[in-house]
């Protein structure tokens, strides 16, 4: 099998094990990986191998050295060659080892292991081990892992999230952090949002943090379900009805909106809401008062509306199956969702934040993934982006009989790599993932794709036809670029 490109890069993995804010830190340079490296005579090609991987690696050959360059509140990842250094000498390590903010992965020989000091430490004090000898790359994904762990409780580095329930959202991708940024700047108006997205990458996750961070937040946050609910109750359901409206309405009844007053109406899937219920929306976000059915008193209602979808209203709007003004009413404000494929790293994140979330559902203390699970996560297309990986996990946790989760447990065994792959097929893999999630970062807008990927628009077309991602008989095809803009040479 041949080793995952996403191996050897897991500086944000992390198993969530507190909840964070969705609070995003300010700009700045991205943050380098942190190593400690302990060993009484340091091995050089470890060092140069780390630091091809992106560490900042800083050596200590005894523990005096080692205390110099513990720095407080820093995260850190740290690899302890225990078998190096003599037993006499193993004690004096522990103070450092006791670092709440160091992730420590110990290298030790069975020999030394035979050493109940040596247990202890790697016992209580140690993310990981591994017996010597150990391949370098081995090495740097466990100190990766490590690293994330640490990273939750380090309040400069991007904060992860969880994606379920009632908790906050996490993510540490670009794609992430820009709609954190957005959130917290339309928190702050009164202006209508609208939310596209495909199913199950969390939409009424934003629209509630949109509502928390906003001046309503301490007045009610009112979901409704426009497809959920059959078309000739949604009227009543929006609105309310006055007793004796219709057979069965025995008593009045207040509508989602007017119970939202004063706060936010979220109104998720209004692509499948019906066109007569459309014009009494749009009515009521013209007048901002409603009737109720059955009423002919006018009541004035003050809430802000966030909406969602994962229908293509451009095109419901092209075949009349939605109202464009409408649309201009609810889509003042747009915010993208991205989809859990184009986020990267974050797959392996809200892996482990799934895994420390319902490990309690299985007996056994599971500890991780194998590498073939985390090769799987990141191969697999995820249709059902952020609410599949939850399902997924959660009944892995469930089916597991060992301590580490396998690509069998998730159902993922089809997607690991089973056959070797020569370095230009890896080159060319990587490159059409990085093309797609640039695509799809900027709603397949060439010219900011392009810039994002550095290279030139006229480049960008024709790797994207290299790679079978564009349709065939496109204006390249015929000698033209499509007109998105001047390109960057």
């Amino acid at each position: 099998m041949r080793e995952s490109p996403h191996l050897t890069s897991v500086a944000s993995v992390a198993a969530a094990g507190s909840h964070l804010s969705l609070a995003v830190p300010k700009q700045r340079a991205a943050v380098a990986r942190q190593l400690l490296y302990v060993a009484r005579t340091p091995d050089e090609t470890l060092i140069a191998h780390l630091k091809s991987r992106g560490w900042q690696v800083a050596a200590a050959r005894s523990a005096h050295e080692l205390g110099r360059l513990v720095k407080p509140d820093i995260a850190c990842a740290g690899v302890v060659d225990l078998a190096s250094f003599a037993p006499r000498d193993i004690g004096g390590l522990e103070a450092s080892l006791r670092q709440q903010q160091i992730g420590w992965i110990a290298l030790a020989t069975n020999e030394r292991l035979d050493d109940p000091l040596v247990r202890r430490l790697v016992r209580h004090y140690c993310f990981d081990f591994v017996k010597l000898p150990v391949a370098h790359a081995t090495i740097d994904y466990l100190a990766g892992h490590a690293f994330g762990m640490v990273a939750l409780c380090d309040p400069e580095l991007p904060p992860p999230v969880s994606e379920a329930g009632d908790e906050e959202m996490v993510g540490t991708c670009e794609a992430m952090q820009q709609l954190f940024r957005t959130i917290r700047k339309v928190a702050n108006t009164d202006a209508s949002v609208f939310i596209a997205g495909e199913s199950g990458t969390g939409k009424e996750l934003t629209a509630l943090a949109i509502h928390e961070r906003s001046p309503r937040r301490k007045a009610p946050f009112t979901p409704i379900n426009c497809g959920a609910i059959p078309h000739h109750l949604l009227q009543s359901e929006l609105f309310g009805y006055e007793r004796g409206a219709f057979t069965g309405a025995n008593q009045r009844k207040i509508g989602r909106v007017e119970a939202a007053d004063g706060g936010t109406l979220f109104l998720d899937e209004i692509g499948d809401l019906p066109l007569e219920s459309q014009a009494s929306l749009l009515r009521f976000l013209q007048e901002g008062k409603i009737e109720r059915l059955g009423g002919r008193e006018s009541i004035p209602v003050d809430v802000r509306i966030i909406s969602a979808t994962h229908v293509d209203l451009d095109g419901a709007m092209r075949e009349g199956q939605f109202r464009a003004d409408l649309f201009h009413r609810l889509c003042v404000l747009r915010l993208d969702e991205p989809p859990l494929r184009a986020r990267g790293r974050d797959i392996e994140i809200l892996a482990y934040h799934m895994l420390h979330k319902f490990k309690t559902d299985n007996a056994r203390k599971i500890r991780g993934y194998t590498p073939s699970a985390i090769e799987a996560l990141y191969n697999y297309n995820w249709p059902g982006n952020v609410r599949e990986l939850i399902n997924r996990v959660r009944r892995a946790i469930v089916m597991a009989e060992n301590k580490l989760i396998s690509a069998d447990d998730l159902d993922l065994a089809g997607y690991t790599e089973q056959e070797s792959m020569t370095l230009t097929q890896a080159r060319e893999a990587a490159e059409k993932r990085a093309i797609e999630a640039a695509l799809l970062r900027h709603r397949h807008r060439l010219n900011e794709a392009a810039v994002d990927l550095n290279v030139s628009r006229v480049t960008l077309y024709r790797l994207m036809g290299v790679h079978g991602l564009r349709e065939p008989g496109s204006a390249d095809d015929k000698g033209a670029l499509p007109a998105d803009g001047p390109a960057r040479e």
